[in-house]
């Protein structure tokens, strides 16, 4: 009978503790709601930010690859005036104006005043004439400078045709078939389908859209939670009431987490939304436009879910942090460089050659953009899926055990 009481009272006790974390977690996301601030990095942000960011970018990036191939580049010419056929081909190009020659043809090509600079030797058209050696032609480009690089790829692309053109004579006078210098073909086809495609492409970039945008929809609640409520001088208020430090954590908690994965779901339904419409309204190929559509949902849900566990880590250590801020602008000073450690990994992720292995799957965060990168791609390796989940939930309960020491500590919790 006694075990029978005994058992009652521990389950009336946990049902109670429950309800307190209920009523924490319904009073504290109601005040939420109601600020405009939290709306804004919860639901505007996602919603506006990604589209802005990636069909807005790709549009640009567009728009200046046009530009750039339709601008007439100014191109120098040094030397060449023994080699009129070269200079004709150059000069009769329609994205090429020859610029006459000057010795500052260097600063002038810095100064963007002319594209590129282009040396034909002396003796080039003779040689070619003779079937003897005629040289080299040099290219002066401004490297990594878009114009630039465009003008050097066409002028590149009309001394390479003229250069066919030589070989194509001097083998018809020797009466040699030109099918000798091309003894096979070669061709490539691609053999993944549009969905490993899409996700190749994709792969590294959603998952730290996604990572990034799951912890600035956690940083606004977790710091109006805490700094917010010394600010307005809450705190007290609501650590007198007969709610335990747990429940009032946990409440916490779990309203810091709902706006992040919020964040998340609304960012991954967005992204994959601004896919299909932009590269629809900008009329790509059709190939082109299957595979962007032809993303796996179940990569997309797998994603997600994956992300959980982050979304945890990162409400609980941006509640620990903010609870040591007297303020709210305060708080921002210590939240800050959190961002960064959520971004870099996820950056690092989307290098080339990075792979999960035995030793990053260890590693917070990066564990985690790695193994969803894979998954877009179509590759499910579950035992990595299953280790890297789990390690991110011990670190997420590791932090959260962490900030309910926090609260506990009455040195922290008024610190002025």
């Amino acid at each position: 009978m006694e075990t029978d009481d005994g058992t009652r009272l521990e389950s009336a006790r946990g049902r109670g503790a429950w309800r307190q974390i209920l009523v924490v977690y319904r009073k504290e996301l109601t005040d939420i709601l109601r600020d405009r601030r939290a709306l804004i990095s919860m639901i505007v942000a996602p919603l506006l930010l990604i589209p802005l960011l990636i069909f807005g970018l790709g549009v640009l990036s567009y728009t200046v690859m046009e530009q750039a191939r339709q601008e007439v580049h100014r191109v120098m010419l040094l030397g060449g005036a023994d080699s009129p056929r070269a200079v004709e081909r150059l000069a009769a190009h329609e994205g090429i104006v020859l610029v006459e020659e000057a010795e500052d043809y260097e600063a002038r090509i810095l100064a963007r005043d002319i594209r590129a600079a282009v040396r034909v030797p002396e003796g080039f058209e003779e040689a070619v004439i003779e079937d003897r050696a005629a040289g080299t032609v040099t290219l002066y480009t401004f490297e990594g400078e878009v114009k630039s690089g465009m003008a050097a790829r066409l002028v590149r692309e009309v001394l390479g045709e003229f250069r066919q053109e030589v070989v194509r004579d001097r083998l018809r006078e020797r009466e040699i078939s030109p099918e000798l210098l091309e003894p096979f073909a070669l061709a490539t086809e691609n053999v993944a389908p549009p969905e490993k495609v899409t996700g190749t492409t994709l792969g590294g970039v959603i998952p730290y859209l996604v990572i990034l945008l799951c912890v600035t929809g956690a940083m606004y609640p977790a710091m109006d939670l805490t700094a917010g409520e010394k600010e307005r001088g809450t705190m007290e208020t609501i650590l007198s009431s007969p709610v335990s430090r747990w429940a009032l954590v946990l409440g916490k908690y779990f309203v810091v987490v709902t706006a992040s994965v919020a964040t998340a779901l609304l960012s991954i339904v967005s992204l994959g939304a601004v896919l299909v419409f932009g590269f629809t309204l900008l009329d790509q190929a059709e190939g082109q436009v299957d595979a962007i559509m032809a993303i796996d949902p179940f990569a997309l849900v797998a994603v997600f879910f994956l992300l959980l566990p982050v979304a945890c880590l990162f409400s609980a250590v941006l509640l620990a942090f903010s609870l040591f801020a007297r303020s709210f602008k305060e708080a921002q000073s210590y939240v800050s460089p959190l961002l960064l450690l959520a971004i870099l990994p996820a950056i690092a992720a989307t290098l080339p050659g990075m792979e999960i292995n035995s030793a990053l799957i260890w590693a917070p965060v990066l564990n985690i953009a790695l193994v969803s990168k894979e998954m877009m791609i179509g590759s499910y390796d579950w035992a990595a899926i299953g280790i890297v989940f789990g390690t991110t939930c011990i670190y997420a309960l590791i932090a959260l055990l962490f900030a309910v020491r926090l609260f506990h500590r009455e040195s922290v919790v008024f610190r002025s």
